[in-house]
């Protein structure tokens, strides 16, 4: 569902993500992790069509997307940790709006329930400026959900959520891996990917130090410990630096 194979970025001289290859496959949920200035976000945006890639393939089911982007894009949604919306679009205007961009016929039979879901049905005739920040982001995954994409990328999606907001969104990414999306997931919060995620992928400095099922990392750095969290295996994956 999603292949990415020999992805480079640079920003003039400095290499954000070097000779990067994976892939996600339909049901699986894999945690994109690292140290700050890992290559994280510029991954992600590269994968999701935001940024162009200096060099390398990325296909969303298997649609190329440097080569027919639109066909690409129709199939995924970006989840940014900051979530950008419309001042003068109600929560109901802002999923009208989105219906219309990807063709979602009878969107109101999507919407409704996707409110309800995100527990922001109540809010649906107010704006962004009324909502709360945990709020506008539930209000842009709801957007984000609509057209029922098939490739997900979230970079730190619980920012601003309370802790019931927090289960109800760990309860839906694992629910959409299961009706077999692809999903990326990118968070500092190590112990949300232990819980959601079936598989792992580790950078440093832009490169690929680590990837494989959850078992199987730990299995790496575990040094035959039982028991190890996921936290520790970052640690010594990485060597404990931010640099």
């Amino acid at each position: 569902m999603i292949e990415v194979s020999a992805l480079i970025k640079r920003y003039g001289d400095f290499t954000a993500v070097r000779d990067l290859s994976f892939t996600v496959q339909p049901g699986e949920v894999l945690g994109l992790v690292g140290p700050n200035g890992a290559g994280k976000t510029s991954t992600l945006r590269s994968l999701a069509g935001i940024i162009p890639a200096t060099a390398g393939t990325i296909q969303i089911g298997g649609v190329n997307l440097a080569t027919d982007p639109v066909a690409a894009k129709r199939q995924l949604a970006f989840f940014p940790d900051e979530p950008r919306l419309f001042d003068y679009l109600t929560v109901r205007q802002h999923l009208n709006f989105v219906a219309r961009i990807y063709g979602v016929a009878n969107h109101e039979a999507i919407a409704q329930p996707l409110l309800e879901e995100l527990e922001i049905a109540e809010k649906a005739d107010q704006l962004p400026g009324e909502l709360s920040r945990g709020m506008k982001q539930k209000l842009a995954i709801a957007c984000g959900l609509l057209h029922s994409p098939r490739v997900m990328f979230f970079d730190e999606p619980l920012t601003g959520l309370d802790p019931l907001g927090i289960r109800r969104m760990k309860d839906s990414i694992l629910r959409r891996a299961r009706d077999g999306a692809a999903i990326v997931l990118s968070s500092h919060l190590l112990h949300l990917l232990e819980e959601v995620c079936s598989h792992v992928l580790i950078l440093k400095k832009g490169e690929k130090i680590a990837h494989g099922t959850v078992a199987e990392i730990s299995a790496q750095f575990a040094q035959g410990e039982t028991g190890v969290s996921l936290e520790e295996i970052f640690i010594r994956a990485t060597g404990g630096t931010e640099n």
